[in-house]
């Protein structure tokens, strides 16, 4: 068994996930990439965190199926032995006024924001009860801090997070289970990018800091509360949002 720590990233093909699996790669964590679609933006995601030095392995798979994380956690035990470090990332959006959102929409975004999340930590916790890093690093929103509109079921999955996220790290703490979330704010991704120019002026205006924050803001966030700095932290928010949850 390698001397390094494990570490499990969900949603870590592209973006935020991509981001934070990189920089745990860089402080020397092996990786378990998971990925739901694009193999070939999962695979260059372990590539360069391979570079680093660890070992990266991908595995495809839709957080939302409970039998998909048994298979998450199966397959990294395999390859590393043990599970230290859970980021659980992976989201979706389906925005919509709260009165014409579908059962499907809603439904949809419960499904793989807050119940993969659930699964994966439900499946994660027996393994780390063995291990001597014991971090679970949840992504929510600052949308589950302040609610959106538009984003009703989006906003309540994230509060769910958060809500899951404390009642954890109670559960867990004399088990010394670090359990934390990180709620961006507007962050550059392809989600954001895809916004018109109207739109992201609009949000870029509403942070204090008038600037959207990148990926890197989140990972470095994620890292510190993976770190050993972050031993005697759990059951918080640490909101990464340039200011907009003030």
């Amino acid at each position: 068994m390698s001397e390094r720590n494990a570490a499990i990233v969900t949603g870590a093909s592209r973006g935020i996930g991509k981001a934070v699996a990189i920089k745990l790669a860089e402080n020397g964590c092996d990786v378990a990439i998971i990925y739901k679609g694009n193999e070939a933006a999962a695979e260059e995601t372990a590539s360069i965190c391979r570079e680093k030095g660890v070992d990266a392995i991908c595995i495809k798979a839709d957080v939302s199926v409970s039998a998909d994380c048994k298979m998450v956690v199966k397959s990294v035990k395999e390859a590393f032995s043990k599970v230290d470090i859970l980021v659980n990332n992976a989201g979706i959006t389906r925005d919509n006024l709260l009165i014409k959102m579908s059962d499907e929409e809603f439904d949809q975004v419960i499904n793989a924001n807050l119940k993969g999340t659930f699964y994966m930590m439900r499946e994660c916790i027996p393994m780390m009860l063995r291990s001597k890093v014991k971090k679970i690093v949840n992504i929510s929103s600052v949308s589950g801090v302040l609610g959106n509109p538009g984003q009703a079921n989006y906003s309540a999955s994230k509060a769910g997070v958060i809500g899951l996220t404390k009642s954890a790290a109670r559960e867990y703490a004399s088990k010394k289970i670090c359990v934390n979330a990180v709620a961006p704010g507007m962050i550059e991704t392809d989600m954001t990018g895809s916004m018109d120019e109207k739109a992201r002026e609009g949000v870029v205006s509403s942070i204090p800091f008038k600037e959207m924050g990148k990926a890197e803001d989140i990972a470095n966030a994620v890292a510190f509360l993976a770190g050993n700095g972050a031993d005697y932290i759990t059951g918080q928010v640490l909101c990464v949002d340039g200011g907009m949850a003030i």
